[in-house]
């Protein structure tokens, strides 16, 4: 089969020829119909040699979808054909955290040596993926797995994040969205679905301002210096109640900082480096800050119904497989409107 791999440290990735994968015990092999492209595979590829984490080659695609095309022994209740998505974060399926469905959180994966796929275990673009156990399989059913895809982290991640400050996105509220990329655009329809708050879309360009606004953005604002300033005014001097930051690198968590109001959520999602201090004084009183990481199994049938509701729907451009270096190349060069998808078997 083919798949886009990561080959060597500091290389493009490649398209090339590797065998065909077969199903273990308790295994799931997937003929893939869908792979998400991510910013977070930008930044494994960035990572110099020295303590880089997974086996190279690595094959990319942490999001995933595809029909059943065969099953290990002791594999029940999937059929032949049955379209699915991919739980991207697997855990140990046995730790507290595992038991509760957050295997986004799981205590012992480190320790067992348990990635991801395209994170360190073969990942979703290429023609077949293994997946390590039937419950890492959500039903599609009627969603189509290419507009569904990127739903698996570029949906769950937001609403994992949104999700735990909704006691304070109440009537009267603003939210902050820091970046209306991939994951940012999704947010802000996540915000416009489950919440009356009023939204503000911070970004670098009109292009992705213009995006914002056509999915639900009551306010765009160039992200610059000037920009907590002008959320200041929009919010008459108190700031955001909920902040979330999907760039996460030095001058946009200071924004999100600055844009908070008192007791305000501040949730860092982007994984760009940046820091923010917290202490008294540092920012206004009991403002919380939070960095969360993808979303638990649960959350995920949750983002699905939402999108069988039409309450969310992801931008997409598409890839074939040939064309998946790219659309990497493009997201790079930040050219993506929305989200790129690769297509490997059509």
């Amino acid at each position: 089969m083919r798949a886009l791999q990561y080959r060597e440290i500091g290389a493009a990735p490649e398209v090339v020829e590797v065998p065909t994968p077969e199903p273990g015990p308790g295994e799931v092999l997937l003929e893939v119909t869908a792979a998400g492209v991510c910013h977070s595979d930008i930044a494994v590829m960035s990572w110099p040699a020295e303590g880089f984490p997974y086996a190279l080659p690595l094959t990319l695609g942490h999001e995933g979808a595809g029909t059943v095309a065969a099953v290990g022994d002791g594999v029940h209740g999937l059929e032949v054909g049955e379209s699915v998505a991919v739980y991207g974060p697997w855990g140990c399926g046995r730790c507290v955290k595992c038991a509760a469905g957050k295997e986004n959180y799981c205590q012992r994966a480190a320790e067992l040596g348990i990635n991801p796929p395209g994170l360190g275990a073969p990942g979703a673009i290429a023609e077949f993926m293994i997946v390590d156990d039937a419950r890492h399989l959500v039903p599609l059913g009627d969603l189509d797995p290419v507009q569904t895809v990127p739903l698996t982290d570029a949906g769950l991640t937001p609403y994992h994040a949104i999700k735990g400050a909704l006691p304070k996105l109440m009537p009267g509220s603003t939210a902050v969205v820091i970046g209306t990329g991939g994951l940012g655009h999704v947010a802000v329809q996540l915000l416009r679905a489950l919440t009356t708050a009023r939204v503000i879309a911070l970004d670098v360009s009109e292009e992705k301002l213009a995006l914002a606004r056509r999915v639900g953005a009551h306010e765009t604002v160039l992200s610059d210096a000037e920009a907590a300033g002008k959320v200041k005014e929009l919010t008459g001097g108190i700031g955001a109640q909920a902040v979330f930051d999907f760039v996460g690198v030095a001058p946009t968590v200071a924004t999100a900082g600055a844009c908070a109001a008192v007791e305000a959520d501040v949730v860092i999602v982007g994984i760009g480096g940046g820091t923010l201090p917290v202490g008294f004084g540092a920012l206004p009183f009991e403002v919380s800050v939070k960095a969360p990481y993808w979303g638990s199994r649960d959350e995920l049938v949750e983002v699905f119904d939402l999108a069988r509701e039409g309450l969310v729907d992801v931008h997409v451009e598409r890839f074939s497989l040939d064309e998946a270096p790219e659309a990497y190349e493009r997201l790079h060069a930040g050219t993506i409107d929305g989200r790129a998808v690769i297509v490997p078997n059509g």
